[in-house]
């Protein structure tokens, strides 16, 4: 299962599922969360929805087409806590891997929340590594120049891996 959503973030965890874990006959989920506090005061979940399904459409078509023999499905969930909904969408399918995306803050906002003793923004992802009852990994690409990933698990945080 790959969490995704219209960030580069979410983009570049699922080109490293598909680089490095997905095999054939495979099955990948493409679980997207909508969150009840980003509907605006006009805007409706079913036009979220309809948005969110379009852009899996689109990303599930474009896999067929380069991995035909991998099997693509597309899941909408839809609350105000998106961690536990991540969680448990992973236990009801019962998925071996869950992978997200992972976003880097800026030097600015991480000595703000160092210097204030705030807990990390990255909630979403401390919580689904945590309390996931599959292996649940974090991608971030380390940067351009010299390519590569940062990996998190639950036993190895922003480990380096040059692929």
């Amino acid at each position: 299962m790959v969490v995704v959503d219209s960030s580069i973030e979410s983009k570049g965890a699922l080109q490293w599922a598909l680089d490095h874990t997905v095999q054939n006959q495979d099955t990948i989920i493409l679980l997207h969360v909508a969150s009840a506090s980003k509907l605006g005061k006009f805007t409706t979940f079913l036009q979220v929805n309809q948005r969110a399904r379009d852009h899996l459409s689109s990303i599930k078509k474009n896999l067929q087409i380069k991995r035909p023999e991998v099997k693509v499905e597309i899941e909408i969930r839809q609350g105000k806590e998106k961690g536990p909904i991540i969680v448990e969408a992973a236990k009801q399918e019962r998925v071996s891997l869950l992978v997200l995306g992972q976003r880097k803050k800026s030097l600015i906002w991480r000595m703000r929340t160092m210097w204030a003793g705030k807990r990390s923004k990255n909630r979403v992802v401390d919580y689904c590594i945590q309390n996931a009852n599959c292996m649940t990994i974090a991608v971030r690409r380390k940067n351009k120049r010299h390519g590569g990933y940062l990996i998190t698990t639950k036993r190895h945080k922003n480990f380096w891996l040059l692929a």
